[in-house]
């Protein structure tokens, strides 16, 4: 239970901060499932702006009207974009302030939210993110696969050759990749992954935060099994297990430049040198006359 107590919430409510601008674009988190993981500020801004712009109007008022706000709405989507981002940014250079939203999770995230941040910064315009819900790092936190460093791919395109590419492109990524994908696309998808990444531990992690939440941890050999006896329900994302560090000598990286990734990535020359050293299974001296030669 939580000790942050209403009289304290209503004391910080009245900040500068959390005052509503004049001419500012507030990117609001949504819940990607739970209703109940809106944030105090979330509601508070959606209820003080002076209108929303929403990926679905017909969706929104539901979230909405579950807390009673009630502003207009303008619909913002990926077929609109263009002139209703136009038109959204001359509001805001009057002066009013809008929320947008996405039907879940953090707008501007492959999302078509992405191109009106670009024309408020190119049009001077304020932009203010909330922070919240997105189903990428929900599931990458329930994947059990390594969090540290990981790549977030988003929706692979449809078009089968570029995806290919693409995926061949990532194959040799080392780190833990995110994808989100529909069910009806998903075998497809997963035989491509297979093709281009070879066996490898993949969470799929699908209808995140609700009643019927599911992670299931499989190779991808597993999963194509799986997936041919059950049918794919719900919206997916995939934590893949990234590749194999390579050994250097597979990467053509010579001595120095072993030493220099090592330094560049914030070790000290005399760490890089031990780092690069114990990876080629040679002493330390020979690396250090290779690199001070």
């Amino acid at each position: 239970m939580s000790s942050f107590k209403t009289n304290e919430w209503e004391k910080t409510d009245q900040t500068e901060h959390n005052k509503v601008e004049p001419g500012a674009l507030y990117l609001v988190a949504t819940p990607i499932g739970n209703l109940a993981d809106m944030t105090y500020r979330a509601v508070k801004i959606l209820s003080e702006v002076d209108f929303i712009a929403a990926e679905d109007t017909r969706n929104t008022p539901k979230l909405l009207g579950r807390y009673g706000i009630k502003k207009p709405l303008v619909s913002y989507f990926e077929h609109n974009k263009r002139e209703r981002g136009e038109y959204i940014v001359s509001r805001l250079k009057n002066g009013e302030s809008c929320a947008l939203v996405t039907d879940a999770g953090t707008p501007a995230i492959s999302d078509p939210g992405e191109d009106l941040v670009v024309l408020c910064r190119q049009s001077g315009v304020k932009v203010i993110s909330l922070p919240g819900p997105c189903a990428a790092i929900t599931a990458l936190t329930l994947s059990g696969l390594p969090t540290r460093h990981f790549v977030f791919e988003g929706f692979l395109t449809t078009a089968r050759g570029q995806r290919k590419e693409r995926l061949n492109q990532l194959s040799d990524e080392t780190r833990t990749l995110i994808i989100y994908e529909a069910p009806h696309k998903l075998t497809v998808t997963l035989k491509d992954i297979y093709e281009a990444f070879g066996d490898r531990r993949v969470a799929f992690c699908r209808e995140l935060t609700k009643i019927n939440e599911e992670v299931r941890v499989m190779t991808l050999s597993e999963a194509l099994s799986y997936y041919e006896e059950v049918k794919p329900r719900g919206e997916f994302v995939l934590v893949i297990e990234g590749a194999e560090e390579k050994a250097p000598e597979e990467n053509g990286m010579s001595i120095a430049e072993h030493v220099q990734k090592y330094i560049d990535g914030g070790m000290t020359k005399m760490d890089a040198i031990k780092a690069a050293a114990r990876d080629r299974g040679i002493p330390k001296s020979e690396v250090y006359a290779e690199v001070n030669k």
